[in-house]
């Protein structure tokens, strides 16, 4: 009996679990559709820049997920060998997936000198409108486990290729999984940069990451509100975690976004500066 009591316990407590995750992943995705629901997935100034130097560039298997593989597209320098150990850095789409706006983020990364993946969260599928990427969103948010073996995954691949330090970055939705990666994977990763994506203010999460992490948050961002990530940046400060927390006056959510109709120049031009210097201090 007292087994029979043991294990309907453990269940309810696990089924509680999965109900508040589903739930707080479903508010997420929810804000976000607020948040863009006027927006296109159009090119923005962020993806216009072209590389500082020649990049090659190629879609690439760097693992599985049951019977389906996990492919992203690799961008590195075009006079890097193979497997040469080079600083490299798993890049995290937007909302509306691995687009080519993505695609030319991360060959603009890649002219900075350095292995990039960017990972799909999608299997290949790319929103055209708000509504497609609520449903794709709300797809992958629902299963936590599966997306921390993707960035696992990738960062596993990049190691094998022979980088000799692994950084993690994504916007908006990327930047939500960002911070689950450094919670979760940190023994895997050197650094994570976070572009306005979820905060979590739970602190027995937070000891558990080991990594230098930079925030770009905006003021006026509805769908991840200011005070939220204050919290966070207190949070990080109280367990001794190395992050810069910036936060852009008069921003708005997505400001920086490769995609989208919401981009800020000055802050985003900024954004990008502050990125590269954390990324050259933290995997160079």
């Amino acid at each position: 009996m007292k087994f029979i009591l043991l294990s309907f316990t453990l269940f309810l407590m696990i089924a509680a679990c999965s109900s508040e995750h589903t739930h707080d992943s479903d508010t997420y995705t929810d804000a976000m559709a607020h948040e863009h629901h006027n927006d296109i997935p159009v090119p923005s100034v962020a993806a216009s820049y072209e590389p500082n130097q020649p990049v090659t560039s190629r879609m690439v298997a760097y693992g599985e997920a049951g019977e389906l593989l996990l492919r992203g597209f690799l961008a590195e320098p075009e006079d890097a060998e193979a497997g040469a150990a080079i600083p490299s850095a798993i890049l995290i789409h937007e909302w509306w997936g691995l687009n080519e706006n993505i695609q030319t983020m991360a060959r603009r990364l890649a002219g900075e000198g350095y292995r990039v993946l960017a990972v799909d969260f999608y299997f290949g599928e790319v929103a055209e409108n708000p509504q497609e990427a609520q449903g794709l969103m709300r797809s992958a948010m629902a299963n936590f486990d599966a997306g921390i073996s993707n960035l696992s995954q990738a960062a596993g691949f990049l190691a094998d290729a022979g980088s000799s330090s692994v950084g993690v970055m994504g916007w908006c939705f990327g930047g939500a999984w960002t911070l689950n990666a450094a919670i979760a994977i940190s023994d895997q990763l050197d650094a994570g940069v976070i572009y306005y994506g979820r905060v979590n203010t739970n602190p027995e999460e937070l000891a558990r990451i080991d990594i230098p992490l930079l925030g770009i948050f905006g003021e006026a961002d509805g769908g991840i509100p200011v005070e939220g990530v204050r919290e966070f940046e207190a949070l990080l400060g109280e367990l001794g975690k190395q992050a810069e927390i910036h936060i852009y006056a008069d921003a708005d959510h997505a400001f920086a976004n490769p995609s989208g109709t919401r981009y800020l120049p000055e802050a985003a031009a900024d954004a990008w500066e502050k990125t590269l210097e954390f990324l050259a201090r933290n995997l160079n």
